[in-house]
């Protein structure tokens, strides 16, 4: 990767090439792999960011004709930025046409993650697709991720202020323009295109592994839609709980995929939230779900003199 020149701002390419290293694993033996640590993070690994690389670990183990067509993940403990993670695979199934592959993600011999993994030989097979893509708003038509964060960086928690301004490799687009600000309360159902700021490289494996990585973004925002509550102006605490994705088709993660996400149910310090990815073409290409934890931050009483 090319370095750059002292506060010059990082750019797409150079974004894009951190994101494909950061989630590319190292083989070090046994079914063991290495994964990078964020540079320039905020302290807490980003959930995608585990679950991409277990997935990457996960694909190193099986045929490259057998394709990954699902995975279920439990986020066990927050991870750190301060180290890399370990990938431990277990290779449960083999079969004529499908793959099953265990992976359990550590830092510091503690496990923060476990993932399921299922692969499945490309075949032919009966087709039908009910979901219909959302008619809305084109992302050449709307502001980025990056104008708005702008825009509102002054309103945003002291805490999280600095990470507004931060240039990023994936490109948001929210057609609503609110889900991460929540100004007023709304319907728990929210619409975003993302792409790659940069092309990526043709291996699909790289264009799943992020695809899972930013699937982790803008989908458990969208159970406190109805409450008008914001991470950004310090009114949430939340944890991601398990995380559920269904490869469908094929994809481009460097060309728009529109993220359609809806909320059924949030009570007892959870929600449930639900996503469908589309292609510009119309393609449902992947689906995804998941549970978190949501608690209400109340604000400190004032004890008085």
């Amino acid at each position: 990767m090319t370095e750059l020149a002292p506060n010059a701002p990082p750019s797409p390419e150079h974004l894009t090439a951190g994101l494909v290293k950061l989630l590319t694993v190292r083989a070090v033996g046994g079914d063991h792999f290495e994964g990078l640590k964020k540079r320039d993070g905020f302290g807490r690994v980003f959930g995608g960011q585990v679950i991409a690389q277990a997935l990457a670990a996960a694909e190193q183990t099986v045929d490259a004709d057998r394709l990954a067509h699902s995975l279920h993940a439990y986020f066990l403990r927050g991870g750190s930025e301060d180290f890399g993670i370990d990938f431990a695979v277990t290779r449960d199934f083999d079969g004529g046409s499908f793959s099953n592959r265990r992976v359990v993600a550590s830092q510091q011999g503690r496990p923060i993650l476990s993932l399921t993994a299922s692969f499945h030989r490309l075949e032919q097979g009966l087709e039908h697709q009910e979901a219909v893509m959302p008619r809305v708003a084109p992302p050449e038509d709307l502001p980025s991720e990056a104008e708005l964060r702008a825009q509102y960086a002054d309103k945003a928690d002291e805490s999280v202020r600095h990470l507004f301004l931060q240039p990023r490799p994936i490109e948001i687009r929210t057609v609503e323009g609110r889900h991460w600000m929540n100004p007023q309360p709304s319907p728990p159902l929210a619409h975003s295109w993302f792409r790659s700021v940069a092309r990526l490289p043709d291996d699909p494996r790289v264009h799943r592994a992020v695809l899972a990585y930013a699937s982790d973004m803008q989908l458990l925002g969208t159970c406190v839609l109805p409450f008008g509550l914001s991470w950004s102006r310090g009114e949430l605490r939340s944890a991601s709980l398990d995380h559920t994705i269904w490869f469908h088709d094929d994809f481009r993660a460097d060309e728009w995929l529109l993220y359609a996400t809806d909320s059924p149910w949030s009570a007892r310090g959870r929600g449930f939230n639900r996503g469908s990815i589309f292609a510009q073409d119309g393609r449902l290409v992947a689906s995804v779900a998941q549970e978190g934890m949501v608690r209400k931050i109340e604000p400190k009483s004032v004890v008085k003199p």
